[in-house]
């Protein structure tokens, strides 16, 4: 006898040998124990899943002679007739060879005979989406009222095509994908029957290439034995189907951890040498970050259609990546994918995508900055040790002082008690220094002017050198330093250089000051500032200061 087809020896002859499809199996065997049996059936899902043989079996079933808990028997002489395609009473049809209204008409008109033998006669039309519009029309009348003994089941793969009006008269079932995990099994029951080696890998690998559907993975299954032998080879069978090896993916996966940008080449490189296409690789990419989403999320490997050792391979990922970056990665990579069907260097757009892919930083989220921040050393700990590494002649503080808690004291409080104020790391001078507010008072300020006047001008002469050196001296009132200036722009200038101004008073007082420049008529200091003019006046070979400046900063000279 020639050689059959496992899709074809393997075929289904019962109901229970129907895999996947329990919720339609289930209905039909009640439907016919309770003498329910519909007029018209609807049979839809995608290729290679059990609608014909579904529909074979119905129709078996309802002509046994001798059923067995509503299962042909498949040894009467009805069920070997049907078996061998030799019933008149059971009429398969192609849609898409007898789509014309003519052959509808000669359906219509051979409707109204009776069964031969058997006690019903059963039309299976396949791939009935293929009949045109006025076919349609022409059966509706029939299929919505056809004789007792007539049976009509309709099968498609595409239900969108079927006009509403004929899906309105059918009970209609939806046939489901294959899970892969029972394709597998029904392969490894075949290669047992058929003495034929195969591991779990290889089943892996067939039953992922054929995507639900059972018939495609009967039929790799024969192509590989054809190549193998009775002795199946995974590598062997990975070359013979062009399959990209799943490792490729987790070369990635660990790149992007170890920021190897050298692997992004190397396996570009590789996917060329092979003839991968570039599109399937990154659909089998986008599929493995997705798993190892699943595998973090849930932090099990159940949901993810591949074989044992790979999916442990998977639950290593857990702790390695966040979900927050997960979601970046399949973000980028489902745009890329995208954009890769309209590259035409398809190459060059892989480099560029895994490098980018690589480059991506880790992202933290909230929760954890915060809980980074809190752990940090305190500033008390860290001013603690600061103060001991400081000799103690170098210390800014009295050593009979007593060790007290250090407080925080508003800056506009005044220092009228012996408090020691903690100073700020983000405002102030080195955390070294601490001040002692009741040694300091305006005298101190006064004795140390000249030197503050020296340290402005030798950095900023241009900008501060006049309004430093206008400036007179008034009072001290807490931390606020009263001024008075004759510049008419000297509260300009002294708000634009605040910052300035007050951190260096704070570096050279030792304590935070608040220059204000007073509006009061005091006249001793305007008869001051007067006599120093005219001092200035009288003495015609003193320059102005910002023409000294000029000179010496710019290399410039004075024409009379």
């Amino acid at each position: 006898m020639s050689f059959v087809v496992t899709a074809r020896k393997w075929r289904p002859q019962k109901f229970s040998d129907v895999v996947g499809q329990e919720h339609i199996t289930t209905t039909l065997k009640n439907a016919i124990k309770n003498n329910r049996i519909a007029h018209a059936y609807l049979f839809t899902g995608p290729r290679g899943v059990g609608k014909t043989t579904t529909a074979r079996i119905l129709a078996k079933t309802l002509n046994c002679l001798n059923p067995v808990d509503n299962e042909p028997c498949n040894e009467c002489e009805m069920c070997r007739s049907i078996q061998s395609t030799q019933s008149l009473d059971i009429i398969e049809i192609d849609g898409a060879s007898n789509r014309g209204i003519d052959e509808i008409r000669t359906l219509r008109d051979s409707v109204k005979y009776a069964p031969s033998r058997g006690k019903y006669k059963v039309y299976i039309i396949d791939e009935v989406h293929m009949l045109t519009k006025e076919s349609f029309n022409a059966f509706l009348k029939t299929l919505e009222e056809p004789p007792a003994h007539t049976i009509f089941i309709f099968a498609t793969t595409d239900i969108q095509k079927v006009p509403l009006t004929i899906v309105s008269r059918c009970q209609r079932f939806d046939f489901r994908r294959i899970q892969l995990d029972t394709i597998k099994s029904l392969l490894n029951k075949i290669a047992e029957a058929e003495k034929i080696k195969i591991d779990d890998k290889t089943l892996t690998i067939i039953a992922k290439k054929a995507d639900g559907a059972l018939r495609d993975a009967e039929s790799f299954f024969d192509q590989v034995v054809s190549f193998c032998g009775n002795n199946v080879d995974t590598g062997t069978v990975s070359k013979m189907l062009n399959l990209i090896d799943e490792e490729v993916f987790f070369t990635i996966s660990d790149a992007i951890l170890n920021k190897n940008f050298k692997t992004v080449y190397e396996v570009s490189n590789k996917i060329y040498e092979n003839g991968w296409n570039f599109i399937d690789f990154m659909d089998g990419l986008v599929e493995h970050f997705r798993n190892i989403m699943t595998v973090v999320v849930t932090e099990q490997a159940g949901l993810i259609e591949t074989s044992d050792p790979i999916k442990m391979k998977y639950m290593d990922y857990i702790d390695k990546f966040s979900q927050g970056d997960l979601l970046r990665l399949l973000n980028f990579l489902v745009k890329v994918q995208q954009e890769l069907r309209y590259t035409q260097n398809q190459k060059l757009k892989i480099e560029i995508s895994l490098c980018h892919l690589i480059g991506l930083e880790r992202s933290s989220t909230i929760n954890e900055l915060i809980s980074n921040l809190n752990s940090l050393p305190s500033y008390e700990t860290d001013a603690k040790k600061q103060n001991q590494l400081i000799p103690p002649e170098k210390k800014n503080y009295s050593p009979e002082i007593p060790k007290r808690e250090l407080k925080e004291v508003p800056a506009e409080e005044k220092y009228n008690s012996s408090t020691v104020k903690k100073v700020n790391i983000f405002n102030t001078a080195p955390a070294s220094v601490i001040v002692n507010p009741a040694n300091f008072d305006f005298s101190t300020i006064v004795n140390k002017w000249q030197d503050f006047i020296n340290i402005i001008n030798s950095e900023r002469t241009l900008t501060l050198g006049q309004f430093v050196n206008n400036i007179k001296l008034l009072n001290l009132e807490g931390n606020k330093l009263n001024v008075f200036s004759d510049d008419s722009n000297a509260k300009e200038t002294l708000k634009l250089n605040e910052d300035y101004i007050t951190k260096k008073a704070h570096e050279h007082f030792g304590r935070k000051i608040i220059f204000q420049i007073t509006e009061n008529d005091i006249p001793a200091v305007k008869k001051s500032v007067v006599k120093q003019k005219s001092e200035k006046n009288d003495n015609p070979e003193e320059k102005d200061p910002y023409i000294s400046a000029i000179i010496n900063d710019l290399g410039g000279e004075e024409i009379n």
